[in-house]
């Protein structure tokens, strides 16, 4: 927002203009929220921010609605000549936010205290300010957030101490990243994207590393419609390496999300003492017997050659038997074979410690960690893959060179480019054994079908999200289990025409 804002004042739209319309737009909504006899306060900061909580209230009163506006106190002095200006506009008297202010069910809080420009926790009369209006929620009074909640980092979704909660958030210009990632999400409550005005010709200059929010509309476009006389070949055939004694689920769930998601034929390749078990679970899925001993090992890399012919496409990692020489092996697989490969699981824990083992891969990659594999790629602890997970996603994209899916709430995928996605589907129902099998073999079997992996992946979260939403409804959240997943991947194309 700040490349996109400087690139319209070179074409000609200045801040004010933009804050005019910022300020608008905050008022109409403000006014929804209210309703009859509601009241609204505006808690201003010093910035540009403010300025936008300055400009709603003058709106405010012009829309007749009973409105007060306080400021930090001493922020008069410090404010911009935008917000400064917006003040004068506004004809209020900077008074102190007070802490006996009589707020009640019914009245509406605008937080215009900070902006996507904090860098670092609020402190003093601005925490203050931050837990008043926790109270006055809890009071029945609704929040309404300019831009983002105050305390909220906008480029990572992580909340300094204290944060705002909001019940709805208006965003100006953009969705921030922050609005879009957990715990952001969550404390910003409805999100609602307002237009103020920022020029194409501002969107054609400005050039940071773009995020974007999926749609379903991305996803159902990027699946091929299928032909009247097509055959169960022409969808192609996938090669799972997956399970071991004891986890021998994981296997069946991802060659199943790989029939599921459209493959014509999944195969699973594992150790002959896991494969009937496997194949056990469901007869849709074939199997392979890779002899040997307990963990997967180069010695295994001329049979897994052997059960890649023919095949369009290589998932390997969920409940793998791994030992010393599983990374090697990985990357000899990857040197050998030109079909895409999707790794998860003890795969990618297998490749973390050693950045040369994919160095020479033929093969395009999709790799779908979780915050603890993804903080051993990065040789970074989970809680600092979670405090920038889109940093995170694109720094091992661009490292390793392949598609990063990383899961968890709103799920993240990275391009080797650097734009990075955000999956707004999916719920905490599906926090359970075997939900990311799932998603390994749906990306495998979209891969088989011929989608790049990027389009293969972006399809595979929202579809896998999508149908896990669709489960919860059916079944709740509680006791949602990766196999219902199964089911709700074909409502997701039902409901898709495809």
């Amino acid at each position: 927002m700040g490349a996109l804002e400087r690139a319209s004042a070179a074409a000609g739209v200045s801040t004010p203009s933009l804050m005019e319309r910022a300020g608008a737009a905050l008022a109409q909504e403000a006014m929804r929220l209210a309703g009859p006899g509601g009241r609204v306060l505006v808690l201003c900061g010093r910035g540009n921010n403010g300025g936008d909580g300055l400009v709603a209230a003058r709106w405010l009163r012009a829309m007749g609605l009973p409105v007060s506006c306080e400021l930090l106190p001493g922020e008069v002095a410090r404010m911009p000549s935008e917000a400064r200006g917006a003040l004068e506009a506004a004809g209020f008297s900077p008074a102190p936010i007070a802490e006996s202010l009589a707020v009640e069910r019914g009245d509406v809080v605008i937080d215009a205290l900070f902006g996507t420009g904090l860098s670092r926790a609020p402190a003093g009369d601005a925490a203050s300010a931050i837990h008043r209006i926790a109270r006055w929620r809890a009071l029945g009074a609704k929040v309404l957030a300019a831009d983002l909640p105050s305390g909220l980092r906008s480029d990572t979704g992580q909340p300094f101490a204290p944060c705002v909660k909001a019940d709805v958030t208006v965003t100006f210009g953009e969705m921030k990243v922050g609005l879009a990632l957990e715990p952001g999400a969550s404390l910003a409550g409805e999100v609602k994207v307002a237009d103020i005005g920022i020029p194409e010709e501002a969107m054609r200059q400005a050039s940071p590393p773009w995020a974007h929010l999926l749609e379903e509309a991305d996803a159902v476009s990027r699946i091929p419609i299928r032909e009247a006389d097509s055959h169960k070949g022409t969808y192609g055939h996938v090669l799972v390496v997956a399970g071991s004694a004891g986890k021998t689920g994981a296997a069946a769930l991802s060659g199943m999300g790989a029939l599921r998601a459209g493959a014509g034929l999944s195969t699973v390749a594992a150790r002959p003492d896991a494969l009937p078990v496997i194949q056990a679970h469901a007869p849709e899925l074939m199997g392979f017997p890779l002899a040997g001993g307990f963990a997967l090992e180069l010695a295994d890399l001329e049979a897994l050659l052997e059960a890649a012919q023919g095949k369009q496409a290589l998932a390997i990692g969920p409940g793998i038997p791994r030992g010393p020489e599983t990374g090697a092996l990985l990357g000899a697989l990857a040197e050998r074979l030109e079909i895409p490969m999707v790794l998860d699981a003890d795969a990618l824990n297998a490749i973390a410690a050693d950045k040369s083992l994919l160095a020479r891969a033929k093969a395009p990659l999709v790799a779908t960690p979780h915050p603890g594999e993804m903080g051993r790629l990065l040789g970074a602890t989970p809680a600092e893959v979670l405090g920038d997970r889109i940093g995170a996603a694109r720094a091992v994209a661009a490292e390793r060179r392949m598609v990063v899916v990383l899961k968890g709430a709103h799920t993240v995928v990275a391009g080797v480019d650097g734009t990075a996605y955000v999956n707004p589907t999916g719920n905490p129902g599906m926090a359970t054994g075997g939900a990311g099998d799932v998603l390994t073999g749906i990306c495998a079997g979209l891969l088989a079908q011929g989608l790049s992996p990027l389009d293969a992946a972006l399809v595979a979260v929202y579809a896998h999200g999508l149908a896990g939403d669709l489960a919860a409804r059916r079944r709740g959240q509680l006791g949602l289990v990766a196999s219902d997943l199964l089911d709700g991947i074909c409502e997701v194309w039902a409901g898709w025409g495809r």
